[in-house]
This record gives structure tokens, sequence and C-alpha cells, in this order.
């Protein structure tokens, strides 16, 4: 199990090898925009990863294409819907307010 910690709450919660990072927010009741249903169409599930890159799986194809079109979209960026925990490592996120 991962522990993921997300901020700017600071709730954790354990989630599991192959679970999304939109999964573990959903699962704590935080609030976050997730208009495509995990499809990586909308951008709205964007957030920055600041611990534990690791700990995810590698942006693909789909999710940078849809990165690039985000204003303000930084080097930690990614889609929460996308991030699937690959359990080696703790993560840590920040659930982005502007959205």
């Amino acid at each position: 199990m991962t522990t993921i910690t997300i901020m700017p709450s600071g709730r954790t919660v354990d989630a599991a090898e192959g679970s999304t990072l939109l999964a573990a927010i959903l699962g704590l009741d935080e609030k976050i925009q997730h208009n495509c249903d995990g499809k990586a169409t909308c951008g709205t599930c964007h957030i920055f990863l600041l611990e534990g890159r690791k700990g995810v799986s590698k942006i693909g194809r789909e999710e940078n294409e849809k990165l690039d079109s985000i204003v303000g979209v930084g080097s930690k960026s990614r889609l929460a819907c996308q991030a699937t925990v690959l359990g080696t490592e703790d993560v840590t996120l920040e659930v982005l307010s502007f959205r």
C-alpha cells in the first residue's frame, strides 16, 4: 500500500497498487473536478505531484497531449485520472483550488 497525502488539507489515504490518484482523492471526499470520468479529455483533474514521482505511472501520450493544452501546467503537473499508484513510494499531491 502507498500512503497518499493530499494537500492543502493534509489528509492521507492508503491506496492499492494500480489505483488512480483520482480514486484516492475521491475516496477521502476531497473536492476535485473530474468532468470526463477518467478519459483524459477534459483536464479538470489537473494536480501537482509534490513528492513521490517514482511512485506513480509515467505520463502517457493522451495525458501529455491534454497537459499541453492546459494553462498553468508545470513540471509537477499530472492528471489525477491518469496517474496510477505503483506501490514503490508514498506520494504527496496538491489539489488545485482554482479549477
